[in-house]
């Protein structure tokens, strides 16, 4: 199952980034989701799928409501 994300969430990932964090921020939601590292900026995009197989943990979840 496919976790439900939102825009500004924080999520952990598996692995670490090449900067050393493993903090990542969502910055899009769609058929891929766009993350920003909480350590470098740089900005990715990938697809749910991969997203959901990557993601260890959420370190902040956003009030936001879900988008549907």
């Amino acid at each position: 199952m496919l976790p439900e994300m939102r825009m500004d969430d924080v999520i952990r990932l598996r692995k670490p980034h090449p900067c050393g964090n493993s903090d990542w921020v969502v910055v899009r939601i769609g058929a891929d989701i766009g993350l920003r590292c909480l350590g470098c900026k740089r900005r990715i995009l990938l697809p749910r799928r991969e997203v959901s197989k990557r993601m260890k943990s959420y370190v902040h979840q956003s009030d936001a409501p879900a988008d549907s």
